[in-house]
């Protein structure tokens, strides 16, 4: 962003980011998560650090695991370049969206979904009740309910 952009109270830093933040969090799993646990406004979902992002279960991937993730994130970087004049809204339009960034979404998908130890071609609700699992035994124990 340009030193002229203003933003509001609603953007959201993750600092010292890395490729492997970046593929996780724009995974078919993290996404699927964000899905159920955010609240919304109107039809528009709210992202919120506390519930969202503090809540959401990492994957523990072996370092293979993490460098392919990592390649995954670059290709997806790679092929929205490739669409400078393209906003997020024309590049992820369900029916518009180039078929060579679909490619390398459902390609972090799987890297992501091997990081959990999982099938690659689980469905959304079979994503969630994972995630849901791996978070209560994250939890068991500290006072969660």
């Amino acid at each position: 962003m340009s030193q002229d952009a203003l933003c509001s109270n609603l953007v959201r830093v993750v600092p010292n980011a890395t490729l492997y933040h970046f593929g996780v969090l724009t995974s078919s799993v993290h996404m699927a998560w964000m899905r159920v646990v955010a609240g919304r406004l109107k039809s528009d979902y709210r992202y919120s650090a506390q519930i969202v992002y503090n809540n959401f279960p990492w994957p523990e991937p072996s370092e293979e695991q993490k460098l392919k993730i990592e390649e995954t994130a670059k290709a997806i970087l790679g092929v929205r370049e490739k669409y400078p004049d393209s906003s997020f809204a024309d590049l992820y339009d369900e029916v518009t969206m180039p078929a060579d960034l679909r490619r390398a979404h459902e390609a972090n998908d799987r890297a992501v979904m091997k990081a959990y130890g999982w099938k690659t071609n689980l469905s959304e609700p079979e994503i969630v009740a994972r995630l849901m699992e791996l978070y209560q035994e994250l939890t068991a124990g500290d006072g969660a309910k």
